[in-house]
């Protein structure tokens, strides 16, 4: 501390110039300031310190008070009172000095006052109106150091309505010869449009002209204007992308002069500034983010320096690359500068990883996955800033799954935090989580019982109310809300019986509040209990006034019986007489009422639902009031902008230097605005860069947000990045060295070694935490992971075959590209396949007469009714050979002859394509889908290309989600020499999934007495299921209530006509075939069932520009399905 002190010593000197001997290096003994700080430095005490700095502020009066107080010394005696300032102490009675001082005397002397004025002073004190004219003078000074400090000043802090005096002379110096004057014009500049944008809309014009200043200065200052406007308003300024483009090359290339170096890295706060205004000009823009791919990738190679300095400018071009246009070359190297950051050794750099990951996870939840072992790790980091940016991530990713998990270990980090900053941020997200993703009531009230204590009274004001609020409105089922009811009073009794003096102030105002309304759920819990056991906290020394209206109201609305009327009265005549009028006042209610039984009932009624307010908004009942006045005389009212309009063109305020003195009185700061508040949730959500810029709503749930995510996880289906240098892993935790290459061979799987105790915890640990986060599994709405783990294992789904049917294959081989083509393809359709991946060498032969496998011969492609073409599944024959697909003009000629074999009675239906499932030497196995208006019926063909008949073919099929009815046990069938065999079933919805399955095996006998078997499976969209509900309003009306199950989810409408409503739903009915009931005004209604009779009914709401729309079923996972397909087709729209 010393060396320190001493250092500050020696620099005070040629700064103020204290000592009258020029070139001196130490503070001379007689400096009254260097005294004063010695004096300080010495004390052992506060106590001492304000006693000394006492006797200095009355010494620092007196002596600018004296009329022989020199120039000189009056700047010695401003700077020791800008000392006793900086240390917390008042010296108000300056200001007026450092003013004066700022108004006379040499430049050194100005410098000083102006130094004083900006420490002392803020921009609604009264007394920088004398500043103004002092202003004015020195800008129009030839003196350049004179017009600098009137700059700074400015930029710094000036009163809003004076903006109007001096603007027109800081524009002036945007032409001014040297480059300082300019630099400071435009953050003066910027400043005002901060203040006041409106004053300044007039000249973005030179805006412009200093973004291509030939001073690298004055452009640089020109971008802390751009960044705010941009920000504000994105696509008017899409024309100067390529012009931030050109700068950023020519700053990270290297042409800047080498001031603007720092740790030899060019211009990094101006690179930062670039790639922020670049995010903004980029986001959602495909074309203006292509302009950008280039510069980006430039200035990621190029910051390979290890400075802290370079490190930020990697964390803001990772932000960059991941809010524009996704590109997937940019995005893997991001995520490898993430993965670098994450898995550093250093406190800071693993910091600045998990923050990156926190901004990106919800456009790649991916990477959460990829560094689940940091993430766990980082839980229980002995530093508390990587523990809270380690449950900001676990925020992000939180869904229905693992929200139990995840809000636990939020907790356990309250328990023991001890920062009110953490304590109501981290409060704000559990709340919200737990309204959002509760599993059940009894999770919720327990959940919240516990924010509740440990927030205690620090918590924002809105979470109990919003906890009220929900438990008042309830839900759209009566008999959940009685649940949620009953469950949080019995919760609340409890405690009160036990240490209620122990809960925090507003907890117990919650308690009083639902014992209030809803402890007559409880039959058999008297009132009388709960008013003994109210009646106790008000006996409680730590009970607040506030806590005590709460608790009598309650009292009030539960007093009944003769025991319940006694305890009141006690209750009355003890607070009857209590100097705290709110106090008197509940309690001569609770006695009145107490005694009117007929009365309470009026005024306090049960199970009354909250009654809507109907607002006058035009205060129509003042009309009579306005007129009266109007009459006699008095002045109409005028808007506040209208008045700021007239005072500026009157100018009520004089804008000369040097006239006459300013009057108090004829200045307005009356409009001054007051500070926003800030939201205590993270909102947001989010998703996004906005996250760090919105403003604050003070309510936990966000309208009109962009809803990312939902009661199952994330919804927002990012642009696949095809990674082929990455292997998944199998189980849900994987860590940084398990990543392999794709291209080696198959290996068959290695015994797992004996996993020790803690990486067991933390196993169980990851797969809890991160449940729900498939990276590239096909996931249905909400992000929740289809379970597509079993679904491609097609023996472990079809009907066993047995083991005499079965052909042993000798002089076989292994095909490389076989094998590589078939990891390559499972690897890209899921994301969950284990080992058994690697198939044994067996499966993976083929003999050398039939050629290598097809590539995509061993893959599953999702069919869809518009494309069926793609439909190329795996072939694997009894014998372990991968089939390999027809020659494409022979598969074709064939199909279109297998149309002709369709039965007689699906003439004129719609059907899909047929296409091919199955191959081998004799047998080919093809199937289509037909649209029946009552059922969806599966056609197979079974087509003998070998030049003998096959007497017995014999198909079975199997479902997890269908249900399969038809002719499944009839006897074998015949199929001639080039002819095919027919087979017809009839599908129903059992399980509804996104897209639907059907495995099936076609068994057979050659004539040689060879038994042969060939496997297949067919894929189908849900949608094919969908059929159109007629109801009327008042059926759709009583079917809402009845249904239990649904999502919610904002949309984007089709805004290509004039009604965005009508031509969205109209896309929805001619995609999905749902059937719309009504549409009144922004809202419309609509009703749909999924084969055999699963209703499905929907609300949408459009309001300010998104599409909200509701989902209800009572069938648990058909509305999330739906929702999928509904945001699909709005897309491929």
């Amino acid at each position: 501390m010393s060396d320190v002190v001493e250092k500050t010593l020696t620099a005070l000197p040629s700064l103020l110039s204290l000592d009258s001997h020029s070139g001196s290096t130490k503070l001379s003994s007689s400096s009254k300031l260097g005294n004063l700080i010695r004096g300080i430095t010495e004390l052992t005490s506060k106590h001492e310190e304000e006693k000394l700095i006492q006797r200095e502020l009355a010494s620092i009066k007196e002596q600018v008070s004296s009329p022989n107080t020199s120039m000189r010394q009056m700047k010695e005696l401003m700077v020791r009172a800008i000392y006793c300032e900086m240390l917390g102490y008042e010296a108000s009675f300056s200001y007026i000095h450092a003013i004066k001082l700022a108004q006379q005397g040499t430049a050194l002397e100005k410098r000083v006052g102006y130094l004083a004025v900006s420490l002392f002073l803020n921009e609604s004190h009264e007394l920088l109106l004398l500043l103004v004219n002092t202003v004015l003078k020195d800008l129009q000074s030839t003196n350049l150091i004179e017009v600098c400090m009137a700059l700074t000043v400015v930029s710094q802090m000036f009163p809003k309505d004076m903006i109007p005096a001096i603007l027109p002379l800081v524009e002036e110096k945007l032409n001014h010869p040297k480059e300082i004057i300019r630099r400071k014009a435009v953050l003066a500049l910027y400043k005002f449009y901060l203040i006041a944008p409106n004053q300044v809309q007039h000249i973005h014009n030179k805006f412009r002209k200093a973004l291509c200043d030939k001073d690298p200065g004055v452009m640089t200052a020109s971008l802390h204007i751009y960044l705010q406007m941009i920000q504000e308003n994105p696509e008017g300024y899409k024309d100067l992308t390529a012009s931030f483009v050109t700068i950023l090359k020519q700053v990270v290339g290297g042409k800047l002069p080498m001031d603007f170096n720092y740790h030899s890295v060019p211009a990094p706060w101006l690179q930062i500034q670039l790639l922020r205004i670049l995010a903004f000009l980029g986001k959602n823009d495909q074309s203006t983010s292509e302009i950008m791919y280039d510069i980006l990738d430039e200035s990621l190679r190029r910051a390979e320096i290890n400075h802290n300095i370079t490190y930020a400018i990697l964390y803001e071009c990772v932000k960059c690359i991941y809010t524009i246009h996704p590109k997937s070359e940019l995005l893997e190297k991001a995520a490898k500068c993430i993965g670098n950051f994450v898995l550093s050794t250093k406190i800071n750099l693993k910091y600045l990883g998990l923050k990156a990951l926190t901004y990106v996870v919800q456009q790649d939840p991916k990477l959460a996955l990829q560094h689940q072992v940091t993430i766990i790790e980082c839980l229980d980091h002995p530093d508390l800033i990587i523990k809270r940016e380690t449950l900001e991530l676990l925020f992000r990713i939180t869904n229905g799954q693992n929200v139990t998990v995840i809000v636990e270990k939020m907790l356990e980090f309250l328990r023991v935090n001890k920062d009110d900053y953490t304590t109501i941020d981290l409060v704000g997200k559990v709340a919200e989580l737990a309204e959002k993703y509760a599993p059940n009531n009894e999770w919720f009230i327990e959940t919240m019982s516990t924010v509740f204590s440990v927030g205690g009274d620090t918590m924002h004001p809105d979470i109990p109310n919003s906890f009220l609020k929900l438990l008042s409105e309830g839900f759209d089922s009566v008999e959940e809300d009685r649940k949620l009811r009953l469950f949080a009073v019995d919760s609340y009794v409890s405690m009160l019986q036990g240490e209620p003096g122990k809960l925090p102030q507003r907890f117990l105002q919650v308690i009083s509040w639902v014992l209030g309304e809803y402890s007559y759920l409880r039959g058999e819990l008297e009132a009388a209990t709960v008013l003994k056991l109210l009646a106790k906290l008000l006996d409680l020394k730590s009970t607040s006034s506030e806590t005590k209206n709460w608790v009598l109201m309650a009292m009030t609305k539960v007093c009944e019986g003769r025991v319940g009327v006694s305890v009141a009265q006690e209750v009355c005549e003890t607070y009857s007489s209590c100097l705290d009028t709110a106090l008197r006042q509940r309690a001569q209610e609770l006695q009145h009422l107490s005694q009117d039984p007929d009365l309470r009932a009026k005024v306090l009624p049960r199970e009354a639902g909250p009654e809507p307010l109907e607002v006058d908004s035009s205060l129509s009942f003042l009309d009579g009031f306005v007129s009266e006045a109007l009459a006699a005389g008095a002045a109409p009212y005028k808007p506040q902008h209208q008045r700021q309009e007239e005072m500026a063109q009157a100018k009520a305020l004089s804008m000369e230097p040097y006239g006459l003195p300013i009057s108090m009185s004829s200045c307005s700061i009356a409009d001054r605005q007051s500070p926003t508040l800030l939201s205590v949730s993270s909102g947001l959500s989010g998703d996004s860069p906005d996250l760090c810029q919105k403003g604050g709503s003070t309510t936990l749930k966000l309208d009109g947000v962009k809803r990312v995510w939902g009661r199952q996880g994330y919804l927002v289906q990012r642009e696949p990045v095809e990674e082929p240098d990455l292997v998944e892993v199998t189980g849900p935790l994987q860590s940084p060295n398990q990543h392999g290459g794709a291209e080696g061979p198959p290996s068959q799987t290695p015994t797992p070694n004996p996993t020790p105790q803690p990486e067991q915890e933390k196993q169980q640990l990851a797969s809890s935490l991160f449940v729900g986060l498939g990276s590239q599994s096909s996931l249905c709405l909400m992000g929740k992971s289809e379970p597509t783990t079993q679904r491609f294992r097609r023996k472990a789904k079809g009907p066993v075959l047995s083991s005499g049917t079965s052909e042993q294959i000798s002089n076989s081989f292994v095909s490389g590209s076989s094998v590589a083509n078939n990891l390559l393809c499972n690897d890209l359709l899921d994301s969950d396949i284990t080992s058994e991946t690697a198939v044994p060498s067996l499966e993976q032969t083929s003999q050398t007469s039939h050629g290598a496998t097809a590539a995509n011969g061993a893959c599953d492609v999702e069919s869809t009714d518009s494309d069926m073409k793609e439909n190329r599944p795996s072939v694997i024959r009894d014998n372990g050979l991968v089939a390999a697909a027809p020659a494409p003009r022979e598969g074709r000629d064939r199909l279109k002859d297998l149309s002709t074999h369709l039965p007689a009675e699906f003439s004129g239906l719609c059907h899909s394509e047929i296409s091919p499932l199955a191959s081998n030497q004799s047998l080919d196995v093809s199937a289509c889908h037909v649209q029946k208006e009552d059922s969806l019926a599966l056609v197979v063909f079974m087509y003998n290309s070998s030049d003998s008949d096959i007497p017995h073919i014999q198909l079975e099929l199997h479902s997890e989600e269908l249900e399969v009815s038809g002719d499944c046990d009839s006897p074998g069938q015949e199929a001639r020499s080039h002819s095919a065999a027919v087979r017809q079933y009839s599908l129903a919805v059992k399980k509804p999934s996104v897209h639907v399955e059907v495995v099936g095996v076609v068994s057979y006998q050659l004539p040689v007495g060879t038994s042969q078997s060939v496997q297949f499976s067919y894929k189908l969209p849900l949608t094919s299921f969908i059929r159109p509900l007629t109801v009327s309003t008042e059926e759709y009306g009583t079917m809402w209530l009845d249904f239990s199950h649904d999502t919610k989810q904002k949309l984007t409408p089709i805004s290509v006509g004039q009604e965005p409503l009508m031509d969205t739903l109209n896309v929805l009915k001619k995609k999905l075939k749902l059937h719309v009931v009504e549409i009144i005004g922004m809202e419309g209604i609509v009703a749909c069932q999924v084969l055999r009779d699963q209703p499905c009914l929907m609300h949408c709401r459009l309001h300010a520009g998104t599409l909200s729309v509701w989902l209800r079923s009572p069938v648990p996972d058909l509305p999330d399905c739906l929702m999928y397909h509904c945001q699909r087709a709005l897309q491929e729209h």
